[in-house]
């Protein structure tokens, strides 16, 4: 499996996260095709409660009270990682990507089969932000805990060792 990580500094309005970098895991689960079962089953193995099946949202938006694991599992997309021209790449089925809390996030293309399961760490609910974090917003991603596994690889994971 590869790994690419994407630290994202502050753009424009779009907080990101300096301390804890993005992370895409290429070819987390195998099969032809991925299950979304097999990414829920990876998600709750490793400590990540899955939530959700659906696509990404293609506007820009952030979370602040919480860390997200997005497991694609149907088609292809291109997102776009760090607010308005930002990163953009291109996931598939078996990717996973976890963006730290304050990383923006949206997607700019998919084809009509693209779905993703969504995971976050426990105790960790997902909030929906599309304008400039206040200070508020700030504090909550800056005191928001690491979690305690990497959703891909458990207690062992390269997050858990990036993101100290």
């Amino acid at each position: 499996m590869q790994t690419e990580r994407f630290l994202l500094e502050k753009n424009a309005w779009m907080p990101n996260n300096p301390r804890f970098p993005a992370l895409l895991y290429r070819g987390a689960v195998a099969g032809d095709p991925v299950s979304p079962r097999d990414m829920e089953e990876l998600f709750a193995r490793n400590g990540w409660e899955p939530r959700w099946r659906d696509g990404v949202y293609g506007y820009h938006h952030y979370h602040t009270t919480a860390h997200e694991a997005l497991g694609f599992v149907g088609g292809h997309a291109r997102l776009m990682l760090g607010g308005p021209r930002g990163k953009e790449i291109e996931v598939a089925p078996g990717d996973v990507l976890v963006l730290p809390a304050g990383v923006g996030h949206c997607s700019v293309r998919t084809d009509k089969h693209f779905l993703a399961v969504g995971a976050y760490p426990p105790g960790q609910d997902w909030d929906l932000c599309k304008t400039t974090a206040d200070q508020a917003a700030m504090e909550r991603i800056r005191r928001l805990p690491k979690p305690g596994s990497d959703p891909v690889q458990g207690e062992q994971g390269i997050l858990l060792d990036l993101w100290r």
